[in-house]
């Protein structure tokens, strides 16, 4: 998919060493024990928790987020935090640099994300998507109101939703204007004066002497090649999340406004810790 932003020449990345692919073959088996062990045991802990709370996962999202925490350590990932993370019910709004975002948001709070419908057919990302409970979004706005529908419903049984709303995933430097069509389910009779939405800042800084983009996945960029150049790196950069204090929804006007908001302080929470991180 060709991005509707300035994306510039892919980065080009040195072949990967012999010390690289050693790494890759010591990661690659601990982490499908660890990932899909993960996916196997939260399968079956499902069979009895849903009989037992229905839409309720008072269990395995717990495991979600072990899952993650060990993922990014394998990887040699350092994550930093700042800022309080929300209490309570909620939604949250993030910028989106890579496919990586998924391990990065989950290790830290309990979330469901949003996605696009697409993801759901991919090769392993999309099983694990379907059974951490994602929500899939068709883009396509003449079903607009059944998503808005969906979200509603989850939010008002206290699922913390996780959004992105640019619409897509970047090269990691930069963030891109919100889309504001999903914010319509904040503004529900049932939601708007209960709820509450979170902004977080994601900011990948890269490994010393590689690409400033290396973090980013956008475009036609395959995930196979991303995860191996992730992999094979001896000394990784690192990933900041910045949490930003939560907006009630019944403070704006409509979606457009509490949206450009929520930007404003992801794109404001972005640029500093770009520049002074």
């Amino acid at each position: 998919m060709t991005p509707t932003w300035d994306a510039g020449d892919p980065p080009k990345h040195p072949p990967i060493s012999g010390v690289g692919w050693l790494l890759v073959a010591l990661r690659v088996p601990i982490l499908v024990v660890v990932i899909f062990g993960g996916l196997l045991f939260l399968l079956v802990l499902r069979l009895v928790e849903k009989p037992l709370f229905g839409m309720d996962r008072p269990i395995t999202p717990w495991i979600t987020q072990t899952v993650c925490r060990v993922t990014l350590r394998v990887m040699g990932l350092p994550l930093y935090i700042k800022g309080p993370r929300m209490t309570g019910p909620g939604a949250i709004v993030a910028n989106h640099a890579s496919w990586l975002d998924i391990f990065v948001l989950n290790s830290r709070k309990n979330v469901y994300f949003v996605s696009k419908a697409e993801v759901a057919t991919w090769p392993g990302i999309g099983w694990l998507a379907r059974a951490t409970g994602t929500v899939f979004i068709n883009r396509d706005r003449r079903e607009a109101k059944a998503h808005a529908q969906i979200v509603e419903d989850r939010l008002l049984h206290g699922h913390r939703l996780l959004f992105f709303p640019e619409g897509t995933s970047t090269d990691s430097r930069r963030v891109l204007p919100f889309k504001t069509t999903l914010f319509a389910a904040f503004y529900s009779p049932r939601l708007q004066h209960a709820l509450q939405v979170q902004p977080v800042s994601v900011v990948y800084k890269a490994p010393d002497g590689v690409d400033p983009r290396f973090y980013g996945w956008w475009g036609d960029m395959d995930f196979g090649s991303s995860l191996i150049r992730l992999l094979a790196l001896p000394r990784q950069g690192s990933v900041t999340l910045v949490y930003h204090t939560p907006l009630r929804v019944d403070a704006y006007a409509n979606r457009k406004s509490l949206a450009a908001a929520l930007e404003t302080h992801v794109r404001q929470g972005f640029e500093d810790q770009s520049l002074f991180g």
